[in-house]
């Protein structure tokens, strides 16, 4: 056996995402064979002393024969009532399936809102340790049967990347219908399939699809690479290739593509605003406003201020964005949107003598910002 990725190969504790397109049949049905075939790559793992997340798409998918849809729902309440009905069957399968290698399972359903709030971040975290510390496989999925697109994560390639994150888990690896990021269509002729991204300039030539097969999915290759990139940017090894090469790639074989590590694990709060964070509203910044919080990671305030929108109270997430609209970075912030209007032009020094001294602090303090 060729080992081309210790990192992976020795990772104490990984998370593994499967998306619906690879556990799902050609008509859209949940495939036990398919089930079957990864509990096994992963029970390996853990016999083998790893500790192993497994992130899951494939409710909404499981509920749709039940409820006699041929096709995906595309409303909110079609899909998590099919959420509602897959999800106790999924995991039925699953449970199952790891029973047979002598696994037990435990079922976490998280919401961005559970990774955007301390308190719940916490509990989510000591939940998923405590199955860890007990030997369980917990078995990980978006609550789609409660989640808005307020506050969805998107898809679960990018749960999994934050998972990954919140769990301290050295290693990712992203398992779809495809065997890694080709620099083309992998179904057209010349396309080649990419090795080693160590960085963003490697995508350069890249063009990565937005859709799965089969219909019954939300993430796409472009997904698989954002999240890879977030879960690099945090420190932590990914690999991205096809349900079949689950097994190769847990043992650090070159499998699919591999994402080297390009930074260190940041902050938790940091990588909420960056990535889980849904803003509240948006403060308006000029030019030196903008060179302070970009350039200096200095903390806005409300002297460099021009305009506020949108209806937030004070620790809510809000935008910073230039005079032209764009969004430069994401804070939290201390103050009310109403409170914002009457702040704006100030120096802190001038609205502490006028307003009192609770006004003498920052719209939103550089340790709670992030630049996007």
């Amino acid at each position: 056996m060729t080992v081309t990725r210790p990192d992976v190969a020795a990772s104490p504790r990984t998370v593994v995402k499967i998306g619906s397109s690879s556990l799902t049949t050609p008509d859209g049905a949940i495939d036990d064979a398919r089930i079957a075939a990864l509990t096994a790559a992963l029970a390996a793992r853990v016999h083998g002393g790893g500790q192993v997340l497994l992130v899951s798409s494939g409710a909404i998918a499981a509920g749709m024969a039940p409820l006699g849809l041929r096709k995906r729902p595309r409303d909110l309440a079609t899909q998590q009532a099919a959420a509602s009905v897959g999800q106790g069957l999924l995991i039925a399968r699953y449970t199952a399936a790891f029973a047979a290698h002598g696994l037990g399972t435990g079922q976490v359903l998280l919401t961005a809102d559970d990774l955007m709030r301390r308190g719940h971040y916490r509990n989510a975290q000591r939940t998923l340790d405590r199955l860890l510390e007990l030997g369980m496989v917990p078995v990980i999925n978006e609550n789609d049967t409660v989640a808005t697109d307020e506050i969805r994560f998107g898809d679960n390639d990018r749960l999994a990347a934050l998972v990954a994150h919140v769990t301290r888990a050295s290693a990712l690896i992203l398992l779809s219908d495809v065997d890694g990021l080709y620099d083309g269509d992998p179904r057209k002729d010349g396309a080649r399939r990419v090795e080693i991204v160590t960085g963003p300039g490697d995508l350069a030539h890249v063009r990565a699809g937005k859709t799965g097969q089969g219909g019954v999915g939300r993430g796409g290759m472009s997904t698989k690479v954002e999240s890879a990139l977030i879960a690099t940017a945090a420190g932590i090894p990914t690999v991205v290739t096809s349900a079949a090469q689950a097994a190769a790639a847990l043992a650090g074989q070159p499998a699919g593509t591999y994402f080297a590590a390009t930074g260190q694990r940041p902050r938790t709060r940091l990588l909420w605003l960056a990535h889980a964070a849904v803003a509240r509203g948006s403060l308006k910044l000029d030019k030196g406003a903008v060179d302070a919080v970009v350039n200096r990671h200095a903390s806005l305030l409300p002297a460099g201020i021009i305009g506020v929108a949108g209806a937030f109270d004070a620790g809510d997430p809000v935008d910073l964005a230039d005079e032209n609209g764009a969004v430069v970075a994401r804070g939290l912030v201390n103050y009310d949107a109403k409170e914002i209007p009457g702040l704006m032009g100030r120096s802190t020094r001038w609205l502490a003598s006028k307003l009192g001294q609770e006004y003498e602090r920052e719209v939103v303090h550089r340790d709670d910002l992030v630049i996007l």
